[in-house]
């Protein structure tokens, strides 16, 4: 046997400059400990602040917010019957959705238009227009011309030309879900007196030939709402009631969401006791 080693144990211990400790990711889980527990914090202040009806109506809210709407529809709640800030939270929702769709209804109004102008030598002398209203988006097909540019006159039969211009129409409402309405206007060129048949039948027949069209071209049934007949009660041209353009056909492409006039915040109600 040898002789035991007893040189002494030596530790080296390197120390490296110029680096920081690697700590993980524990430090962001504390940071949004501390981000939500100031935000409850500041709830409550806020809530604290309310008065009592108030608080109520919060604790109701977010206790069963569905129950809560429908059962204070028509009480005093304020959260329903909009005398809280509440009120103009819901009408900024709702002018942000509207904004939404009137954005995508111009869309499709701007597509329909380089569609038609693409097929200007198809449709001839039909005129049609593409505008936004407060309504919706409007489509005005327009007689110009010799007035037979949509339909034959004093009937309802479509000439190919609005054939043409309703399948353009209809290929770009196809895939939407907005509501549609129709309207048949016609000049004041009477009918024989004593007939049966009047203005008033020709723009129903004619609002209905064109519903007709448009389902045939993809557009669902259940979507279109009205189909309306004015006869010569809006004219386009009032100085010359029985003015070409004055017959013509409308679709409008309806909102769904309702517009927003008003976004005055309502403060809830000081207390006076």
């Amino acid at each position: 046997m040898g002789k035991k080693d007893e040189r002494p144990l030596v530790i080296v211990k390197k120390v490296v400059k110029g680096g920081h400790a690697h700590h993980g990711g524990s430090w962001k889980v504390a940071y949004a400990d501390f981000v939500t527990a100031m935000m409850a914090f500041f709830m409550v202040m806020w809530i604290l602040g309310m008065d009592e009806n108030t608080r109520k109506a919060v604790e109701g809210y977010f206790s069963n917010p569905t129950g809560f709407k429908k059962g204070y529809g028509s009480g005093t709640s304020p959260l329903a019957n909009g005398n809280a800030p509440m009120k103009s939270t819901d009408n900024q929702i709702k002018l942000i959705m509207h904004k939404a769709e009137e954005k995508a209804l111009a869309g499709v109004g701007a597509r329909i238009k380089e569609k038609l102008d693409s097929a200007k030598i198809m449709l001839g002398q039909a005129k049609v227009e593409v505008v936004m209203g407060e309504g919706g988006l409007r489509i005005e097909m327009i007689e110009t011309g010799n007035g037979e540019a949509l339909f034959v006159r004093g009937v309802a039969e479509a000439t190919p030309a609005a054939r043409t211009a309703i399948g353009i129409i209809g290929s770009e409402l196809r895939g939407l879900r907005s509501p549609v309405a129709i309207e048949g206007h016609t000049d004041a060129v009477r009918y024989a007196p004593g007939a049966r048949y009047t203005n008033w039948e020709l723009s129903a027949d004619r609002a209905n030939a064109a519903r007709r069209l448009l389902e045939q071209s993809g557009v669902e049934g259940s979507r279109i709402n009205e189909v309306r007949g004015y006869a010569d009660t809006k004219l386009r041209n009032t100085l010359f009631p029985t003015a070409n353009e004055n017959r013509r056909i409308s679709i409008l492409l309806q909102f769904t969401q309702p517009r927003v006039d008003s976004m005055t915040v309502v403060a809830p109600a000081e207390r006076t006791s």
